[in-house]
């Protein structure tokens, strides 16, 4: 569903991804872990082109991600959820979640609103719908955020630091749903901190540093018997 062939990207001088290849299968669950700076969301970023790569290739279910095809595949096929949730403030629950199906995806209204509610269910919030998302706690943004991914109905999802922006108490909320996604036959790329989530989800882990994928593997291997020195400096202060 995702391949990166050779995608570096600098930012002025600064070389933040080198030659980074990377494949995802349609319906696996990649987690990508490491220490901050070191390339996970800008990584992400390059999948749906926020970030165009300098150079390298992207394809998205065998379609090269292009500057002038960007939109087009993109939204036929990747939806995102950020660090911040990136809710329209003025707007309801339900219309937040309504507005890509009926204006990018051409549903009608009531296409799009029981869409809304089933997966309003699904993160356990049909009771928000009508609410604006400023009166909601921080884990149920997220929830509903993810809900609004989900209405795109897109084969893909890409989750950049999905929990790094909240409270502790509502952290495992938002990981359950997640959890709850994971079952389901979707394409998940997820970076993330939180390793008990990656070992309990995740079909492969991928290691950054620096930029570059240093070491990848099942949760197994990489939480029992990883082989990077890099990697056991880093799960040996994570896991303590």
């Amino acid at each position: 569903m995702i391949k990166m062939v050779n995608v570096n990207k600098y930012f002025g001088d600064l070389h933040v991804l080198k030659d980074v290849n990377l494949e995802v299968t349609d319906g696996e669950k990649l987690v990508i872990i490491g220490p901050s700076g070191s390339g996970k969301s800008t990584t992400v970023r390059c999948m749906n082109f926020l970030e165009e790569p300098t150079n390298g290739h992207v394809y998205i279910d065998g379609v090269e991600l292009t500057s002038r095809n960007k939109t087009k595949v993109v939204r036929e096929n990747i939806s995102m959820v950020f660090q911040q949730f990136n809710l329209y403030p003025h707007m309801t629950v339900l219309k937040n979640l309504t507005l890509a199906p009926t204006k990018l995806h051409h549903k009608s209204k009531k296409e799009a609103e029981e869409l809304a509610y089933h997966y309003l269910d699904v993160v356990g919030l049909t009771d928000k719908a009508h609410v604006y998302p400023t009166t909601l706690s921080g884990g149920q943004q997220q929830r509903i955020a993810i809900a609004r991914a989900l209405c795109a109905q897109t084969k893909i999802i890409l989750f950049d630091e999905p929990t790094s922006a909240l409270d502790p108490e509502t952290i495992q909320e938002v990981l359950n749903v997640m959890i709850k996604l994971a079952k389901e036959n979707i394409t998940m790329v997820v970076v993330t901190h939180e390793m008990g989530f990656a070992r309990q989800v995740a079909d492969r882990v991928v290691f950054m540093a620096d930029g570059q994928i240093i070491e990848e593997g099942t949760p197994e291997h990489f939480f029992t018997n990883p082989q990077n020195d890099r990697v056991k400096q880093f799960l040996g202060k994570i896991l303590r």
